[in-house]
């Protein structure tokens, strides 16, 4: 299978990954031949990619580092729980509390979990997708270091919750569709302590949550907020949040900005370690994320197409490609595939939307 983007689509290809809305509910199933129809409902949704398997891709295998049917749960109890606050309900913790259990019992049965998978978002919905990716990447660099499954619940938990205060910022400025002006910015950064002001009251969370939902936006160096704390007066929580935070964001469609590819992402994260994050989770982090996703189109610097076929856990720049296109863009009738830590020569120049 591979990735291709919505306005790249044309009818008659097969859907490689069921496709869900945000409530879990599928929407269309995998191996379905899509219509124009579908194609449009898919735009109309805010839908940008999806995953098709085609000739030159059908054998290409892309794995998620936990159950589908676990990440579909965590963005419901997400979904449920700021919709209770947001028409005034106390929001049920148990469902999240349960969801996050699941998400650390899948995450340390997993050897060296990479983060193979792009998760695909529907603009519309974006925070709950994004709560759910933030407390699976958290949780997976919390493993990497060393800790212990209370702990990693703890840092989980914080984790999803990290933006429950958007509930509080209005809908015109949470989802501005351009630039926000110096006093909207001003309203988003409240989400922050709206979060602490929630979650301090539920009897049944620890103090960690509501205070990453509080430091979340704290930098390294001391320029975030709300608080401007630095260094090591973050709690190593909030320094894991801020990292899986930004990564999510930037690999992101908005409304009003194109996602940054991830090897752009993570040079800006790596960047700005030991500046607006702390270097050693930044090193940590980026040891479990696949810069060249199986399933992704890359242009080479020999002027050729390939499809990536597997990660090289030990080299994330140099995967096993399949070269689909020559130099000069003819598709290529014997198809063949590479292993770039034996190419020194041959570099990837970047990630294509599709061939």
């Amino acid at each position: 299978m591979r990735r291709i983007n919505v306005d790249k689509l044309s009818s008659g290809v097969m859907l490689a990954r069921t496709i869900y809305s945000s409530d879990g509910n599928i929407l269309l199933n995998a191996g379905i031949k899509l219509k124009e129809s579908y194609i449009n409902k898919f735009k109309e949704l805010g839908v940008t990619e999806i995953y098709i398997e085609d000739e030159i891709s059908h054998d290409i295998l892309v794995s998620d580092v936990i159950a589908d049917e676990t990440r579909f749960e965590a963005r419901i109890a997400i979904k449920n729980a700021m919709d209770n606050l947001k028409y005034g309900n106390n929001f049920d913790v148990k469902p999240i509390r349960n969801v996050v259990g699941k998400i650390v019992d899948e995450l340390l049965c997993v050897e060296d979990a990479i983060i193979n998978l792009q998760d695909l978002k529907t603009s519309d919905n974006y925070t709950f997708y994004h709560s759910a990716n933030v407390c699976v990447l958290s949780t997976i660099t919390g493993v990497s270091l060393g800790f212990n499954k209370e702990k990693l619940k703890q840092l989980a938990l914080g984790a999803i919750l990290h933006d429950i205060g958007k509930v509080k910022i209005p809908n015109e400025v949470l989802n501005k569709p351009s630039k926000l002006t110096p006093e909207e910015y001003e309203i988003i950064k409240q989400h922050s302590r709206h979060g602490y002001e929630i979650l301090k009251k539920s009897m049944e969370l620890s103090t960690y949550a509501s205070y990453i939902a509080l430091t979340h936006h704290e930098r390294y160096n001391g320029t975030g907020y709300p608080l401007g704390l630095k260094g090591d007066e973050i709690h190593e929580f909030s320094r894991i949040v801020a990292i899986a935070d930004v990564y999510d964001a930037m690999t992101s469609d908005r409304v009003y900005k194109k996602r940054s590819n991830i090897n752009d992402t993570v040079e800006y994260l790596v960047g700005m370690g030991h500046h607006q994050f702390d270097y050693e989770i930044v090193r940590n982090f980026i040891e479990h994320i696949s810069i060249y996703p199986s399933g992704s189109c890359v242009s080479l610097n020999t002027g050729q197409i390939a499809i990536v076929v597997d990660v090289n856990k030990k080299y994330p720049n140099r995967p096993i490609i399949r070269i689909i296109k020559d130099e000069y863009g003819n598709d290529l009738k014997d198809m063949y595939e590479i292993d770039l830590t034996k190419y020194n020569t041959i570099i990837i120049n970047d990630v294509i939307d599709d061939i």
